[in-house]
């Protein structure tokens, strides 16, 4: 008897300035899913939020292609897409069932939760972290005052708001130069792949930082700078997640950024890094301890700094759905941890529907119990 494929749909693009990292995560995923096992269903989001049907990542980069307008419905009885139109453009409302859902959306609008409650409305299992943890994971604010509360070491920081910047921007600079020295970064609190962030030095460069990072969020985040090696993780599970060996980043640029991470590749990785099984330990059980704060589920990449000084592990960030890029940290460790790229997926789509089978066991309505007069 032949084994009926899983119909996947591979969710990319959307409208974040993550989107081109996104389109490649999205054909390195659907390049190595096993084909005697899925049925792969791409959809792109694009710029503007429009998903089409049968898009490929590459040619929504070249624009080669215009793709099948179609629409994710929040009705738990479709279970899947509605197409819009048929390939000539002409209004039509067409079916496509979907029995998973893999979401590389980086950034706004894929990684904070938004996707997720539509997939959750719709009734559909999807890899990855739930709506809460999404959210938390990609708001760098709540996501350390979470950490902190938790007891998590990491670096001091603070924010505010865009409004606050733009109405007294001396107020602003002044409570950064009294709680902060140079260098020190600006972020903003809710974008990835390093996209927007700033190593400053200086007042004039702090002025155009928070300039920066105010075209990309309405929330601003300012971390302390710290002197160590930048150790990354791969987390993989639900409830008992498992940790991969560490990997250490050597920028030959001044920081991490976004040309380190996905347009050169020059930055040199070390994995297993050259850490003493203590540290390593302790990683891992830092790792875990991230991951379970937000209530994370599926994956998760955890990045940390080794201070220098005194070897001190510090978490940086929690990343909920991590690049699948050549370039990419999380299936590199895996890889190395002894998990190849088509069995991480295979995992992560069977731990998703795990989460989702979870999930049904609740409860949604309530029958008070009528009780004789």
């Amino acid at each position: 008897m032949v084994q009926k494929k899983l119909r996947v749909m591979v969710l990319f693009g959307g409208r974040s300035g993550e989107h081109e990292i996104s389109l490649q995560s999205g054909a390195s995923v659907m390049s190595a899913l096993d084909e005697q096992k899925y049925e792969v269903i791409p959809v792109g989001i694009t710029r503007e939020g429009r998903w089409l049907k049968g898009v490929e990542p590459l040619e929504m980069v070249e624009n080669k292609k215009k793709g099948v307008a179609v629409a994710l419905l929040g009705d738990p009885f479709l279970k899947g897409m509605i197409q819009l139109e048929d390939v000539a453009g002409e209004p039509l409302l067409v079916m496509t069932g979907v029995d998973v859902v893999f979401p590389v959306l980086h950034g706004t609008y894929g990684e904070d939760g938004t996707v997720q409650g539509l997939l959750e409305m719709a009734d559909l299992p999807y890899v990855g972290a739930g709506v809460l943890s999404s959210a938390l994971g990609m708001d760098k604010v709540l996501m350390k005052t979470v950490f902190a509360r938790s007891g998590i070491p990491q670096a001091r920081f603070w924010h505010c708001l865009r409004r606050d910047w733009e109405a007294d921007r001396d107020v602003v600079l002044a409570r950064v130069e009294k709680n902060f020295t140079y260098p020190c970064f600006v972020k903003p609190a809710n974008l990835g792949s390093s996209v927007g962030i700033t190593r400053v030095h200086n007042r004039q460069e702090l002025v155009d930082a928070f300039n920066l990072a105010a075209k990309y969020d309405r929330k601003i985040i300012i971390e302390e700078y710290i002197d160590g090696r930048e150790i990354e993780v791969s987390v993989l599970g639900n409830d008992d997640p498992i940790v991969s060996v560490p990997g250490e980043i050597i920028p030959l640029r001044e920081f991490y950024d976004y040309d380190a991470k996905y347009v050169d590749g020059q930055s040199r990785l070390i994995a297993p890094a050259e850490l003493s099984p203590v540290t390593v330990e302790v990683l891992r059980e830092l790792a875990v301890l991230a991951f379970k704060a937000i209530d994370c589920a599926g994956m998760a990449r955890v990045d940390f700094f080794l201070t220098r000084n005194d070897g001190q592990v510090l978490v940086n960030e929690i990343n909920t759905i991590p690049g699948f890029t050549r370039f990419s940290m999380y299936p590199r460790l895996w890889e190395l941890s002894g998990i190849s790229f088509a069995e991480l997926l295979d995992r992560l789509i069977a731990l998703a529907i795990e989460r989702h089978q979870e999930r049904k066991r609740l409860q949604t309505s309530f029958q008070p119990i009528t009780r004789p007069q």
